[in-house]
């Protein structure tokens, strides 16, 4: 009976394990270096997955104290230009 792995295609579980103990006699004196490295990666990966996630959620922060209402909102610049207008065709000094 073989197994059907997406990534080892037909494999059995026999050609999965001689692999295995042909990798574990070319890298045997490594795999301690060799799990050093990964857990490190995976640490600097959780890291900055950390960071982003942060960063998302100081932005989140920052766009929900952003007014919500029009009054509160900046005016568009036609209206703005309107109103300084109307305020330099005054006198001056009132």
């Amino acid at each position: 009976m073989t197994t059907t792995l997406g990534l080892f295609g037909n494999f059995g579980p026999m050609e999965i394990g001689i692999i295995l103990m042909v990798g574990l006699l070319l890298f045997g004196r490594r795999l301690p270096e060799v799990g050093r490295g990964l857990g490190k990666s995976i640490v600097e990966f959780k890291k900055g997955l950390r960071d982003v996630t942060d960063e998302l959620d100081v932005v989140s922060k920052e766009a929900k104290s952003l007014p919500k209402d029009a009054d509160a909102a900046p005016k568009p610049i036609e209206e703005t230009q309107s109103e300084a207008a109307t305020s330099r065709s005054g006198p001056v000094g009132s």
